[in-house]
């Protein structure tokens, strides 16, 4: 597969990910959304969805990594790094893409929940510090676009960050590739969706299961930069975790396959 093949299959592939996967998350979160509080089922099966339809659509263009992490993971299974900055540019692009779609699709939405004052208060009626306070935190919206934990331990939450993404990348290395075990065969797709929905179900409770560097980070780049009313902060001060572990998770779980499968 060429370069340019590689880079519109991962923009692309990410870009459907995020969209769906964000999407969901929009709709159990948002006012107005006729799917508001579904649920964490709801969340982790439709994140699920997202990957098996974005490897589906993606798959032939580029094997669908769709996450730097599987990319890195890979490239140190087979010792190639040619294409390695490719599928990263590509799987960042697409996920910025998808989540300014999830904004579009749910514009009205964003508006009912960001300016309903039970949910972010009267900015009006707020002092100076109560407002710069808010500003700083992580906004109401932001779960939207990118993770963040319920408890805020930097070792605990990129541990867990780790252990989810060697999970998954185990799963694909061992199950998952194709013929040429440059990405994700058809069958591949089944069962890392549903790994994702495992992940999620079983380990995504304490930070949200990025278990992806750019579906994380592509987002909240979106997250700060959209003109979103009382947004709130977009948490810089964590993004760090849902990178650097993923990408760890991911050159363990190689390294694991190296010594235990091949």
């Amino acid at each position: 597969m060429s370069s340019s093949d590689i880079f519109i299959g991962e923009t692309i592939g990410t870009a459907i990910l995020i969209l769906l996967g964000g999407g969901v998350v929009a709709a159990v979160v948002l006012k107005a959304s006729k799917a508001r509080n579904a649920g964490w089922l709801a969340i982790t099966f439709g994140w699920g969805f997202a990957v098996m339809t974005a490897v589906y659509i993606s798959a032939p263009l580029s094997g669908a990594h769709l996450n730097p992490a599987v990319t890195l993971a890979l490239a140190i299974k087979d010792d190639d790094w040619s294409n390695v900055l490719t599928y990263w540019s590509g799987q960042l692009l697409g996920a910025m893409i998808g989540a300014a779609l999830v904004w579009i699709a749910y514009y009205g939405q964003f508006h009912a929940h960001l300016t309903d004052k039970e949910i972010v208060g009267d900015p009006v009626a707020q002092d100076v510090k109560a407002v710069e306070a808010r500003e700083a935190k992580a906004g109401p919206v932001l779960g939207i676009f990118s993770t963040g934990p319920e408890v805020r331990v930097v070792w605990q939450n990129l541990v867990t960050e780790i252990i989810g993404t060697v999970v998954l990348i185990l799963a694909i290395l061992t199950q998952g590739l194709n013929d040429s075990g440059k990405g994700l065969g058809t069958l591949g797709a089944l069962i890392t969706a549903f790994v994702v929905v495992a992940v999620g179900l079983s380990l995504g409770g304490p930070t949200g299961y990025a278990i992806n560097p750019a579906r994380d980070l592509g987002p909240r780049i979106v997250h700060a930069l959209l003109p979103l009313p009382n947004k709130g902060g977009s948490d810089w001060g964590y993004a760090w975790i849902p990178v650097v572990g993923p990408l760890i998770g991911g050159a363990i779980a190689a390294g694991i396959y190296n010594v235990a499968f091949a």
